[in-house]
């Protein structure tokens, strides 16, 4: 008998966890219906979302039901089925919004990756949770890399940068979790901070095009197109790690020549990251980075989404306008308000406690996946509760964020409020795996 068939305690259901995802969703489905009230299309909407959530529920009830341990014990044919399901949306799928990342089916569209995303953390927790007292070894970070990439490969191929910028925090979290090297933790997070750093630091200078009279920053802005100032930068690399090996090794603080390389490498690797990303980036794409960056520059193009939906949120004061009330959004001010800006009707209609209502309801989410990370029976119990309470903080940040202009406007969607039904069901899934760890958190010998 293998571990994941011992049997289990059947008293043990977390219904705060389930609850707040249950009002959530009840909360998304009244401001989906607010949303699209006034819109020609509502009753595809909403047709659409009322199939989603009980296949949500059944993915909840399913994953809970089901011992999530045996994900450890099969992990390898999980890592086939996300290869299978990606490229077979590359070859199948139909293109809807500039990405061909969509399966169509006679009642609903499908998006592969929203699944994938949850299957990648199940299959690198269990990865991670065979490595042992190697986990702080670079080795280890290095294999998970390869593991990693033809997924990412295969995302961006659709191009669904949204995908990525989700699963990456979440595998930071995961890796933090399963104990893996500090530095080489921080080196991961270097590598995400110089793409983003190159990828906003041009789009600035192409905003703000009298900064480029100054030679050194008219050097930075071409500096992804000229290979004659790549190989500059490559040397000015090599030069900095040996300059920084040196100074250490003046102040007798020896440090093995790897160390700098390595730093100099990841530095390198972001650098190429952000000239791919920004080649790759489509013309809406970089005007969502332009509006963060100058939201008041272009109030009747790129910003207008931001600066609507502010206004909206606004105007619903601390009590709000009622559902189905909200002015703002029901004329059409606030673009794409079922999806990307759901929580502008929220705060329209509901006020600031409705919204300070689903930043509670999350933080309950959040708060009780961690628990339930400390309850579990195993290590991989616990590695997979650090992935996906990684994956909806980051959700949380980036949704809550983009409205008060601390990120750009990604694309990404708020699980269980915003229309989508790929991504509710996929979320639900994941709490449902949630849920059988704290079912299975005392097992019977």
């Amino acid at each position: 008998m293998t571990h994941y068939q011992k049997p289990i305690r059947r008293d043990t259901f977390d219904k705060v966890l389930f609850g707040a995802m249950a009002l959530l969703a009840l909360l998304g489905l009244m401001s989906i219906m607010s949303a699209v009230n006034s819109l020609g299309f509502s009753n595809a909407v909403v047709r659409t979302h009322l199939i989603a959530l009980p296949l949500g529920f059944a993915a909840f009830a399913a994953a809970w039901s089901f011992n999530y341990q045996i994900f450890d014990e099969q992990w390898k044919p999980l890592y086939g089925v996300i290869l299978a399901l990606l490229i077979g949306v590359l070859i199948f799928g139909t293109y809807q919004r500039g990405s061909k990342s969509w399966f169509v089916l006679p009642f609903f569209s499908f998006q592969p990756a929203e699944l994938c995303r949850v299957l990648t953390l199940l299959v690198a927790a269990a990865f991670l949770d065979r490595q042992g007292r190697a986990i702080s070894d670079m080795r280890t970070l290095f294999l998970l890399g390869i593991l990693l990439v033809p997924v990412f490969g295969l995302i961006m191929m659709q191009p669904d940068f949204s995908s990525v910028v989700i699963t990456c925090p979440a595998l930071l979290v995961l890796l933090y979790c399963a104990g893996v090297n500090i530095f080489y933790l921080s080196l991961v997070a270097v590598f995400g901070l110089v793409a983003g750093f190159f990828i906003i630091t041009w789009t600035y200078l192409y905003l703000h095009p009298a900064l480029r009279d100054y030679a050194l920053l008219n050097v930075f802005a071409d500096l992804s197109s000229n290979v004659w100032y790549i190989l500059g930068f490559v040397l000015l690399l090599v030069v900095a790690a040996y300059g920084a090996w040196w100074i250490f090794k003046q102040l007798r603080m020896t440090l093995p020549v790897f160390y700098f390389v390595l730093v100099a490498a990841v530095v390198l690797a972001g650098f190429s990251a952000g000239v791919f990303v920004d080649r790759q980036m489509k013309p809406y794409q970089r005007k969502r980075v332009e509006a963060f960056l100058a939201p008041q520059s272009d109030p009747q193009g790129a910003s207008y989404n931001v600066l609507q939906a502010q206004i909206a949120m606004g105007s619903g004061g601390v009590l709000g306008k009622g559902l189905f009330s909200g002015t703002q959004s029901r004329l059409g001010f606030v673009p794409e308000k079922h999806t990307d800006f759901i929580l502008a009707v929220v705060g329209e209609e509901l006020g600031l406690w409705g919204t300070l209502l689903v930043l509670g309801l999350y933080l309950l989410i959040l708060w009780r996946i961690v628990v339930i990370a400390y309850m579990a029976s195993d290590r991989y119990g616990y590695l997979v509760c650090g992935g996906i309470f990684g994956m909806f903080l980051t959700y949380m940040l980036i949704n809550f964020g983009m409205l008060i202009g601390l990120f750009p406007v990604a694309g990404i969607p708020l699980p269980f409020i915003s229309y989508g039904g790929s991504n509710l069901v996929s979320s639900m899934l994941a709490l449902g795996v949630v849920q059988s760890v704290y079912a299975r958190r005392i097992t019977i010998a």
